[in-house]
């Protein structure tokens, strides 16, 4: 008598997914909205952040040529001298026709919050926006302090590292 193999009958359930060529096991719908919803987070975690950078905004800016972030947590005060890193975000590529061209800086600042006036500590340029890419660092006279001149970017820097928001 020859033998007759049948294919076994399996109950399906409403929300379940069977692979198409057929399944090894049978699993609810749930599983795979799940499996989906951790990929995509973990995709989204992995997408750069850029929550430590707060803009800074005034009216006397220019607006739509760049944007003037700080970080507040690097704030760090010593008596009258506080020092905090400002990013300069550009719309367009800045550097001219050089080879060294860039579109955000990095810049390290001390304010000296009594007799208002700044110097800088390191600059750093970079090719791409909110300071990725290539840097390049710039040269800086540490020794060198410069006035806060009202109506300026490190007149807004002055006012939120040295509190006189």
């Amino acid at each position: 008598m020859p033998v007759v193999l049948r294919p076994s009958r399996r109950l399906l359930l409403p929300g379940s997914v069977t692979h198409p060529a057929g399944s090894f096991r049978t699993l609810p719908l749930a599983y795979f909205s799940g499996f989906w919803l951790l990929i995509t987070l973990l995709f989204l975690s992995t997408v750069p952040a850029y929550a430590e950078w707060v803009a800074v905004e005034r009216d006397y800016f220019s607006p739509g040529l760049s944007t003037i972030y700080i970080d507040p947590d690097t704030i760090r005060r010593e008596g009258n001298l506080v020092m905090v890193w400002q990013l300069v975000d550009f719309k367009t590529m800045q550097g001219g026709r050089s080879p060294t061209r860039f579109l955000s800086t990095k810049t390290h600042k001390q304010f000296d919050c009594a007799g208002k006036r700044f110097r800088l500590l390191a600059f750093t340029e970079f090719t791409d926006g909110m300071g990725t890419g290539m840097p390049d660092d710039g040269y800086v006279d540490k020794g060198h302090w410069l006035p806060v001149e009202p109506e300026s970017i490190n007149q807004a820097l002055w006012e939120m590292a040295c509190g006189k928001e």
